[in-house]
């Protein structure tokens, strides 16, 4: 009954693709905005990319172009696309929702799910 639940973590190669679901409550998912932040080994956590209620993206400049955020309405669920993974991109990456913002550095994050382990071979 965890409010997000993530999956898709694992192990890729440098250059190959992942993909990471996290999928919320209702009330969540139709109310919050909803994005991945990731953690890196020995660095803070960084906001990945986020998104709104009405669909509007934002990504950080260290994955844009590479990472697509996305809502399925339907499974109230939101997935982050990985493609052309950097040896960088290795973290433990963290579903968050909060109803009015969430900003580069977590500030106030309503709900964070439990986190996944994204591991990028080079």
């Amino acid at each position: 009954q965890a409010q997000l639940v993530e999956s898709g973590g694992g192990l890729v190669q440098a250059g190959g693709s992942l993909r990471l679901s996290c999928q919320a409550s209702g009330s969540i998912f139709n109310n919050y905005i909803m994005g991945w932040y990731r953690q890196a080994p020995g660095k803070q956590h960084e906001l990945v990319a986020s998104i709104t209620r009405g669909g509007t993206t934002n990504d950080a400049d260290s994955v844009k172009g590479r990472f697509t955020i996305s809502r399925d309405n339907a499974k109230s669920t939101v997935h982050l696309q990985m493609n052309s993974l950097k040896a960088e991109d290795t973290a433990v990456y963290y579903c968050a929702a909060d109803r009015n913002y969430l900003g580069s550095r977590p500030v106030r994050v309503d709900y964070w799910g439990q986190g996944t382990q994204v591991t990028v071979s080079s």
